[in-house]
């Protein structure tokens, strides 16, 4: 379970944001952990908590500062953090050897578009434009007087399997300037539930393995950190058969396109072999689809 994923400037409006913050997910959390059990023969599932924090696109405050103030606030509200993680983990992560994994760009390999109906393999390929769609897009105008006519009209853009009326997305997965790649939230996020899922590989390796952190205190920069820490020894494990997240409502737009993302990625066949084979041997049932492993919570407040 996700607990939480704040901006920098969250943190910036001091304890009292923290604290509030943890004070209205504690009861989903609660209501979750509930509801998970339901699922199972024995009736006691294996949850873990989890902590995104956002050193990717800001770092207004070091590690050293602002986690002790995190931690405190979750245990005032009954909550405990049992991983933490960096975003930047999700762009760069450490591989084999101490060699850098450029994550986000290999799941971007990973992408396989899925053509709406009539498509004409006009629209560049993903690699080249940047952006992903669940559907069809608007054609173009065309510039030539001579091409306008009745069978260039105007069309609208509709989603791939629509039930009735589309629902039509098109989500820009980077921005670049002067070279330099910007990875999208919604991309980093897709990256994000991959690990959490246990699907990423690097070479046949799991990546972003959790390191365990016993320090009393934490370094003054971000990059002496591990991607991810386990704060907790004894925790359930960090990877699992389905995900939930607890965020506020503005990451809404975000996760819808995180599951557009999460639909047209190509997964190797041995993580999703070793899922299948676990969690059937648990009774617990684990959809296809990767995108429906993953639920939300956005509960009113946050």
């Amino acid at each position: 379970m996700e607990i939480g994923h704040l901006y920098m400037e969250d943190f910036i409006e001091g304890p009292d944001r923290l604290r509030r913050h943890f004070d209205v997910v504690r009861p989903w959390v609660e209501a979750v952990r509930a509801g998970t059990g339901v699922q199972l023969p024995g009736g006691r599932p294996r949850v873990s908590t989890c902590f995104l924090i956002d050193d990717y696109f800001s770092r207004l405050s070091g590690p050293d500062e602002l986690l002790p103030r995190l931690i405190e606030a979750a245990s005032e509200a009954g909550l405990g953090i049992d991983y933490l993680a960096r975003e930047s983990g999700c762009a760069m992560a450490p591989g084999a050897d101490r060699v850098q994994v450029r994550l986000a760009e290999s799941v971007l390999h990973r992408l396989v578009e899925s053509p709406p109906p009539g498509s004409s393999g006009f629209r560049p390929p993903v690699s080249r434009t940047g952006w992903l769609s669940n559907g069809r897009r608007t054609p173009a105008r065309r510039s030539s007087a001579a091409m306008d006519s009745a069978g260039t009209a105007w069309q609208p853009p509709s989603e791939t399997g629509a039930r009735g009326h589309s629902v039509f997305m098109d989500v820009e997965l980077w921005s670049e300037a002067e070279g330099e790649r910007t990875w999208s939230c919604a991309f980093l996020a897709s990256v994000w539930q991959l690990v959490r899922l246990g699907l990423l590989r690097d070479n046949g390796r799991v990546v972003l393995t959790p390191m365990p952190w016993d320090d009393a205190a934490f370094p003054r920069e971000w990059d002496a950190l591990p991607p991810v820490l386990r704060l907790n020894p004894r925790a359930a494990p960090f990877t699992a058969y389905s995900t939930c997240s607890v965020l506020p409502g503005r990451f809404l737009p975000v996760e819808h396109a995180v599951r557009v993302i999460l639909d047209q990625v190509h997964i190797e066949a041995e993580p999703l072999r070793q899922v299948a084979e676990r969690s059937a041997a648990e009774g617990f049932a684990v959809p296809a689809a990767v995108a429906d492993r993953a639920s939300y919570v956005f509960p009113p407040g946050l």
